[in-house]
């Protein structure tokens, strides 16, 4: 299966309550994710995490369903499309 680059992009609403759940998911996918940066909202209590990922469409699709899954979890992903050599 090709892999390529890309990214995924995650609005966790209610942070306090989804934070544990998003992050054991993360983990799960850990293999595929090449960076990490999590930015806190505590005043609107959410966060945004942003993931650069090295993944495949079947990988990604797994990772963000899971994701979006989960109650007050927003997230939007993309690929590039040169797949890796």
């Amino acid at each position: 299966m090709e892999k390529r680059l890309g990214f995924v992009g995650l609005i966790i609403e209610d942070r306090e309550h989804n934070a544990a759940t998003v992050n054991a998911l993360l983990s799960e996918f850990g293999d595929m994710i090449l960076a990490r940066t999590g930015v806190p909202c505590p005043k609107r209590n959410c966060s945004a995490i942003t993931l650069v990922i090295d993944a495949s469409t079947d990988e990604l699709g797994s990772l963000t369903g899971k994701l979006g899954r989960i109650s007050g979890v927003s997230v939007k992903s993309m690929l590039s499309k040169v797949s890796n050599p």
